[in-house]
């Protein structure tokens, strides 16, 4: 009984590394299909959602039976608990992935971003697709030094955005209301993104040590600062 308890546990967690797998995929065939103005692939980021939406939903189910069979105390406890978080949070994070899919089909056969931020966007969707490989590899290894190194990573994403608006309030804008509106949500989309992807981090943290990952320092320094060097 109690090995089948423990492969549950694990199962759990091989969720959510799919889940992990699946957003990251969906956020850079997204990037991709805005930066292209590519309906289909736009189409296929939108449908695959479901599938996390599907994960999601299973996994909130076998987690809250395990709760009620199992009444887990202790580190068990923290794992079902912090992955029913983990799962919030890659759910919203395809959602993200899918309204850019969705903003490249509604502009479609015209490209949404204009040409002078295809540069920042693709650096936005790569960075955000490193960040959620991250994350799964943080949930796969439960390395706690990776998983405080997300957050001084998506400093580089706040940068980009930054970018962002500095582009809408320059004077030589000259690309519209439609488009300043349509950038300014993409760019919230990556940036929202990003937070997740740390926000699933942070939380293996907790499961790990017991401790909020704002309590603790990491020990290295991030891997984006180390290549940017």
């Amino acid at each position: 009984m109690r090995d089948a308890y423990h492969e549950e546990l694990d199962s759990i967690g091989d969720s959510l590394v799919d889940m992990a797998r699946l957003v990251g995929s969906a956020i850079g065939r997204a990037t991709t299909a805005i930066l292209d103005a590519d309906l289909k692939l736009a189409e296929s980021v939108i449908e695959g959602d479901q599938r996390v939406d599907e994960l999601h939903h299973d996994l909130e189910a076998r987690a809250i039976a395990l709760l009620a069979r199992q009444q887990p105390v202790a580190t068990d406890l923290r794992i079902v608990v912090t992955s029913l978080r983990m799962s919030a949070d890659l759910e919203r994070s395809g959602d993200l992935a899918q309204h850019v899919a969705k903003l490249a089909r509604l502009r479609y056969p015209a490209n949404a971003i204009p040409h002078d931020l295809h540069a920042t966007v693709l650096e936005m969707g790569q960075l955000a697709q490193r960040l959620m490989a991250k994350a799964a590899e943080v949930i796969i290894t439960k390395d706690v030094d990776l998983a405080l190194q997300l957050e001084q990573d998506d400093d580089e994403m706040d940068l980009l955005h930054r970018t962002i608006f500095q582009h809408l309030l320059d004077d030589r804008w000259k690309h519209g209301i439609e488009t300043a509106v349509d950038v300014t949500l993409l760019g919230r989309y990556y940036e929202r993104y990003a937070d997740h992807a740390v926000a699933v981090a942070k939380r293996v943290v907790f499961l790990v040590t017991g401790e909020h990952a704002d309590d603790l320092q990491p020990d290295i320094q991030p891997v984006t600062g180390a290549e940017g060097a």
